[in-house]
């Protein structure tokens, strides 16, 4: 068996494997994030070195000298000293938890197994770039509303510390009576720049707390549900996971892992957990016998009725990693497609939100002045 029952049945467990052998200095951690990018530089050379005839353990030596990630070429290095003393190369990435997934151990365990690990790398290496442009697309996209967004805020700011308490000099001078916007940005005004500390306190307090909080069990519970019923937000969810599900599975299959195995593996790479949940009891329920297409057809609101309808006929014709391959291929092309038409959706709500600000506090510039023309 690729992956034994206990640790699929315990993904948080896998993920923390070897956490002891990690365990060194705060500065050394923050040293070992290795990007996606590096993964794929990492798969793609290797894979080109290995079609060109050259050794395993040659070839990971070679591409270690080539790697800019100073971690990255540490741990790639030891790999390469265990595959020249013997180890298979799957278990040399198995000491490694926190930099190759179960998905990569897996697919690299099963082409070990055929003889095929030259076409296995080139399914990774075609994995791993799908995904990485998936999450490039997304963020891409986000760059916009979040640029304006913090603009806003910037914007807002630094009117209620800068400009409005020069303001207040004025009116309280005059004496005059202010209208009620006014007073209410005065009052926020003068809590700010008279607590000034204890409001960026509190703001880092805030994000702190958020921050714990979405990244725990709860928290994940909470706004993975809630991502899953926003209006736009929901729909672009549901397709990179449902794209991610489709192009997983069927590289899995296509290396001959059963699908039982293929869809706990699976389980730990798509990202909400909802989806997380609904694939692993999936695979739970296929060994007494069950089909895929009834088994998801339980979870109605993640699995479209396309998607199930096309996992049956792939089941009828026994080429479900086929099907898989094109459904997968369809909702990428389907998400770059919202990706690149979602600037063009939010702009507009942006505008708005941003004219709402400025028109109020405008609003509450300009209003008292007018009453002061008036009296006087």
């Amino acid at each position: 068996m690729i992956l034994s029952n206990q640790q699929a049945a315990a993904p948080v467990k896998i993920l923390a494997a070897g956490k002891k052998k990690f365990d060194w200095s705060f500065l050394n951690k923050l040293r070992r994030n290795i990007s996606l990018r590096d993964k794929i530089f990492f798969v793609q050379n290797l894979r080109i070195m290995v079609k060109g005839g050259l050794s395993l353990g040659a070839a990971l030596s070679t591409v270690s000298e080539q790697v800019g990630n100073k971690y990255f070429k540490i741990v790639i290095g030891a790999i390469w000293k265990e595959v020249e003393a013997g180890a298979p190369f799957s278990q040399a990435l198995e000491k490694y938890p926190k930099v190759f997934s179960e998905l990569f151990i897996n697919m690299v365990k099963s082409g070990e197994m055929s003889g095929g690990l030259e076409e296995v790398l080139e399914r990774l290496h075609v994995q791993m770039k799908r995904d990485h442009d998936l999450v490039a697309k997304v963020k891409g996209a986000m760059i916009y509303p979040a640029v304006v967004v913090v603009a806003m805020v910037g914007i807002g700011s630094a009117m209620i510390i800068f400009v409005v308490p020069r303001l207040v000099a004025i009116f309280e001078e005059l004496k005059a009576q202010l209208p009620l916007p006014t007073r209410i940005m005065i009052a926020v005004s003068k809590f700010i720049t008279h607590n000034g500390p204890f409001v960026a306190l509190g703001i880092i307090v805030f994000l702190v707390i958020f921050v714990r909080f979405y990244g725990s069990a709860s928290g994940k519970k909470f706004f993975h549900k809630l991502f899953l019923k926003l209006p736009i937000i929901a729909n672009i969810t549901k397709k990179i996971n449902l794209a991610r599900f489709c192009r997983t599975v069927s590289a899995l299959l296509k290396t001959d892992i059963p699908i039982v195995q293929s869809l706990k593996i699976t389980s730990l790479v798509v990202g909400n957990i909802y989806y997380r949940a609904a694939l692993f009891d999936a695979s739970q329920k296929i060994t007494r016998g069950l089909q895929i297409n009834k088994v998801l057809a339980e979870y109605p609101k993640l699995f479209p009725p396309t998607v199930i309808q096309m996992i049956k006929v792939g089941e009828e014709s026994g080429a479900v990693d086929e099907v898989l391959d094109e459904v997968a291929q369809f909702y990428e092309e389907d998400i770059n497609q919202v990706m690149q038409n979602l600037p063009a959706v939010i702009e507009p709500l942006l505008i708005l939100l941003l004219g709402l600000g400025v028109g109020g506090m405008a609003v509450a510039v300009i209003m008292p002045m007018y009453s002061l023309t008036q009296a006087f």
